[in-house]
């Protein structure tokens, strides 16, 4: 079996770590060349920095920090934010990072994901969903949560796997920074409609909500943001627990 993945997420703004809950209400969470530094010496899997108002401010991520917390990292490093084309992944390839996360540009323009997979290979295209519950089904969100769409996140994970994504990234905007726990439910239908790995984001509080998620879930990473920011929960300390309970994680 593949070992589950802890990621810690850096969610940019203004060149700050930040983190709120429900995608709004922002607080500083520190420097972000410290937290990345941590967390690598640390025993992360993986580091995801995300530009979370670039698309919102129509500019590009900001690849001078991309470049200094690369310069950090042993580990693979997504970076995500703006990106609409190719040649802003070949800047950020440039910079330092592993693999890119696209949102809303590919919504808008799903042969882009095709374009982006031709370029640079399934491995390096992460296609980041950011859903919530409208009614009985998960409807995709746009602009850090900020647009409603009428596109269900089932077809939508269907579709871009169809089209050659490596990598989803699902943030349950509901669960978003509750601390109540991933969508467990919605992510094991996922886990049945797709065949490429699955990363949960959204709603990690506790050591169990990590087990929940790889149990019940399914999911084969596990993203969180402020339980690792505020030192609520270590990374050393999580994946012992586990371990222990016959999780297959990397330490």
């Amino acid at each position: 079996m593949l070992t589950k993945r802890i990621i810690p997420c850096l969610d940019i703004k203004d060149g700050r770590t930040v983190k709120g809950v429900n995608f709004v209400d922002l607080r500083d969470a520190g420097d972000p060349i410290e937290l990345a530094t941590i967390y690598a010496k640390e025993g992360a899997d993986e580091l995801v920095f995300l530009d979370i108002s670039a698309t919102e401010e129509r500019r590009k991520t900001l690849a001078e920090l991309v470049k200094r917390i690369a310069e950090q990292l042993d580990i693979p490093f997504t970076v995500g934010g703006g990106i609409s084309k190719v040649e802003d992944v070949t800047i950020l390839l440039r910079n330092g990072a592993d693999k890119v996360s696209v949102n809303s540009a590919a919504v808008k323009r799903p042969d882009l994901i095709n374009e982006l997979v031709a370029q640079f290979g399934s491995q390096c295209i992460v296609i980041a969903i950011d859903a919530k519950q409208v009614d009985d089904d998960w409807k995709v969100h746009l602009v850090g949560g900020k647009v409603p769409t009428e596109i269900s996140l089932w077809d939508w994970a269907k579709e871009v796997e169809k089209r050659g994504a490596g990598e989803i990234l699902f943030t349950s905007m509901d669960h978003d920074g509750t601390k109540n726990g991933f969508a467990n439910e919605a992510l094991a239908k996922l886990n049945e409609l797709v065949n490429i790995p699955v990363i949960a984001s959204g709603g990690a509080g506790t050591m169990d909500h990590f087990a929940n998620t790889f149990l019940q879930g399914k999911s084969d990473a596990a993203l969180a943001a402020s339980v690792f920011h505020f030192k609520e929960i270590e990374i050393v300390e999580l994946k012992q627990n586990l371990k222990e309970q016959g999780i297959p994680v990397r330490i």
